[in-house]
């Protein structure tokens, strides 16, 4: 008799099985939910199998975007000059300030990265361009940390005469350096 109530007070394997396999139906419900409807191939007639697959797949293209997306953000932030290695902030405080003129034909774009002790107007940089004969379009900046990041995006006034960019570049960095 022992033997019998000890049984009895235990789940038998029958039962213990069931309640995985119903714990097992609920995450894969559970997963069908997270994975986008139109990344599933097939509509409902998926099989656990076919949801695993595909759950597996989606997550290896997530992990890829990410990928990408840290990619981009650190190339974007090189460019800006940002960067959480201390010996790149050292170089690139040292060389401040910095400025960048891109000459796209009829429009021109200044980007200008500085300290916050460099002791500038930015207005004095667009009427600068605007004596040069550039028309101002966009003009922004933002403080990043201790550095200040200017953009001023721009267009020659005159199709026809244009902007001498290398003067203008001559007399932006007698301004600002």
């Amino acid at each position: 008799m022992k033997n019998c109530s000890a049984s009895s007070s235990r789940p038998d394997r029958k039962t213990i099985e069931r309640n995985r396999r119903m714990q097992m139906k609920g995450l894969c419900f559970k997963l069908a939910s997270i994975i986008p409807r139109h990344y599933n191939s097939t509509k409902d007639s998926s099989t656990q199998q076919d949801l695993l697959d595909h759950a597996a797949s989606y997550i290896k293209e997530l992990k890829g975007k990410v990928e990408e997306i840290k990619e981009r953000k650190h190339q974007a932030m090189n460019i800006l000059g940002i960067n959480n290695d201390i010996r790149d902030t050292m170089t690139i405080g040292s060389n401040l300030p910095v400025l960048e003129l891109r000459d796209m034909g009829h429009s021109l774009e200044v980007t200008l990265i500085t300290g916050l002790n460099k002791n500038f107007m930015f207005y004095e940089v667009i009427s600068l361009l605007s004596e040069e004969g550039a028309e101002v379009i966009n003009a922004s900046f933002s403080v990043v940390g201790d550095k200040v990041f200017h953009s001023i995006h721009s267009q020659a006034t005159s199709s026809r005469v244009g902007v001498d960019t290398s003067r203008l570049c001559q007399r932006l960095k007698e301004l600002v350096l």
